[in-house]
């Protein structure tokens, strides 16, 4: 079946759905789901979105966009960062008047709380910036989006799995996907493509993230010739509930919880002495483990404690309920009584997709777009984020970014006339017919395995080996180890069986197709790991740990080939703050 659609953005997540809002002024809008829209990963954003309103203490955006390039570790484009922080006021108001439920002042205004990294005065001590909903702050914001949505009259199409992106002579011309309640494979031909389809944090074993965040997008781009930028920044979160992973949000900190080791020591005040549990998530996230390796952790255990037992009950009650909720289900615990055990977590992924500011697909270093392509979201490296994100950025990004891509499309299909777009309607959907019936040959060849290989247990194998050899500390030895590891699954999963041989609702299939981008994106974020031989931001090499600015303040670029990854760099563009010392 074949779908015709000016706009076809896959994702509905925040970045997808505030795209769609935009671009819904200029012709007619698809957004494609592995979900209902508002079971998306964004939902599950719990802290705060990032911008310097003042409403709680002084604040200025040019603070905000200084600490976005400190704590980037002076790996963010500074053009891309101003832009950002800069309509980062605009943008809360916009959600305001949209109807997001933000939690309020005593006076009526929108609250906002500290977080980690976020300072006032260039540094000089914490200040609120995050603005919040309680801590349920993305679910607040996917929703109110969505209605919105809805009220422009974009088309959602809900439990639809992308098989293939169809692109032809530098231009995208929409996508073939295969409709999970059918097991019916559908063409969507499109003037313009945008991915918004989130994070891979599903290739490490403990993980804040979504079963769903396979990273499929970025892999199928990857395999078209689009080159991966920045893939080793991979950003691990301090405070995971221990076992789990389910995200603690740093929105407790900013609430007044610390972290104390098992000598009940505040061990933060030894690491970042000015702003302590409210240092970047990258340096938090080692204190922890370093405290654990020395043998501090509690009960000599591989675990710290965050710390809420003196934050007034009404105050974790009114802006901690869903933490509140997930300790006493998944551990047992009541948080204003005792402890949480937490460990750091695989949380969010600072590369991706390449992009201009306005979520153009970049095809090289030279900055080349690839025509009818963009991409915005956690998916997308604009370059905000750098080698570390702060907290709040997030949000920020998806709705700052999402809403520049959506512009740039309805420029550029306000552009067209009625007759070439209906020509070029006709010339995606004719590009697509082969890649459809590769995607054919694919399902149908998987569904014949009947080899002695699980999927469940070349995946575990996959995600406990990044895990171990690929998170918050690393070294060349252990990287080469699991990129001969990465190889030996990948043939593994020739010798696979399926036991489900059926097409409709078939997870099974699903895993299967999700486990080859698996394990595609995890040989590029070891490669590239490997080919960084320096410490900056998320990325620690034990055996490289200082920051090499002369060698290797640039982008990485990681391109497919027949053999080897191919490794190519840009220069970060620098416009106002020079890199320093990272001390807090």
């Amino acid at each position: 079946m074949t779908h015709q659609f000016d706009t076809v953005i896959i994702g509905s997540g925040l970045a997808g759905l505030r795209a769609a809002l935009e671009a819904a002024g200029a012709g007619n809008v698809a957004v494609l789901s592995k979900l209902y829209p508002t079971r998306s990963h964004s939902t599950t954003a719990q802290g705060g979105i990032g911008a310097a309103l003042g409403n709680e203490e002084p604040d200025k955006p040019e603070w905000h966009f200084y600490d976005t390039v400190k704590g980037s570790d002076f790996l963010g484009d500074q053009d891309a960062i101003e832009i950002m922080c800069g309509d980062a006021i605009r943008a809360i108001i916009e959600l305001e008047h949209m109807g997001v439920p933000f939690s309020r002042t005593p006076e009526g205004r929108i609250a906002q709380r500290y977080f980690g990294g976020h300072t006032k005065d260039f540094g000089t001590a914490p200040v609120r910036r995050a603005c919040y909903s309680a801590d349920r702050t993305g679910h607040a914001i996917v929703f109110t989006l969505y209605e919105q949505c809805q009220l422009k009259g974009v088309k959602f199409f809900p439990e639809l799995f992308v098989l293939d992106i169809v692109i032809e002579n530098n231009r995208c011309h929409g996508v073939i996907v295969l409709e999970i309640s059918t097991g019916e494979i559908h063409i969507f031909s499109s003037k313009v493509t945008l991915i918004a389809s989130g994070g891979y944090g599903r290739v490490f074993k403990t993980t804040s993230n979504a079963y769903v965040s396979t990273g499929d997008c970025l892999s199928i781009l990857y395999n078209r010739g689009i080159p991966l930028e920045d893939m080793e920044f991979f950003q691990f979160h301090p405070t995971g509930l221990y076992g789990l992973g389910i995200l603690i949000t740093e929105g407790a900190r900013g609430e007044g919880g610390i972290l104390i080791n098992g000598k009940g020591d505040r061990f933060m005040e030894r690491y970042a002495p000015t702003i302590k549990d409210l240092a970047p998530r990258d340096m938090v996230c080692r204190a922890i483990l370093t405290e654990i390796r020395e043998g501090r952790g509690i009960d000599g255990k591989d675990y710290i404690y965050l710390d809420l037992r003196h934050v007034p009950k009404k105050t974790i009650k009114e802006r901690l309920p869903e933490i509140t909720t997930f300790c006493k289900t998944y551990m047992g615990i009541d948080p204003s009584e005792q402890p949480i055990p937490v460990i750091p977590t695989a949380h969010y992924a600072m590369g991706g997709i390449p992009t201009d500011i306005d979520g153009r697909v970049l095809m090289d270093e030279k900055g080349s777009v690839m025509q009818g392509l963009y991409s915005a979201g956690e998916c997308a490296c604009v370059s905000v984020h750098g080698a570390n994100r702060l907290g709040c950025n997030s949000l920020l990004d998806t709705v700052v970014f999402g809403r520049k891509a959506g512009r740039a499309i309805k420029e550029e299909i306000g552009r067209d006339t009625a007759g070439k777009n209906k020509k070029e309607d006709i010339v995606g959907a004719r590009h697509a017919v082969p890649l459809l019936e590769r995607s054919k040959i694919m399902i149908d060849s998987i569904l014949k395995c009947n080899g002695k290989e699980r999927l469940a247990n070349i995946r575990t194998e996959l995600q406990d080996r990044m895990m171990e050899h690929c998170s918050v500390f690393r070294d060349e030895k252990n990287l080469k180890g699991l990129i001969e590891s990465i190889r030996n699954l990948k043939e593994r999963t020739k010798d696979i069986y399926l036991k489900d041989k059926t097409r409709k609702f078939n997870t099974e299939l699903i895993d299967a197709i999700e486990l080859n981008h698996m394990l595609n994106i995890s040989e590029v974020i070891a490669s590239s790991a490997i080919e960084r031989k320096e410490s900056r931001g998320a990325h620690y090499r034990e055996d490289c740990p200082e920051r090499d600015d002369t060698s290797w303040l640039k982008h990485t670029l990681a391109f497919k080939t027949d053999k080897e990854i191919e490794f190519r760099y840009k220069p970060v563009n620098i416009t106002r703050f020079k890199p320093e010392e990272r001390i807090y």
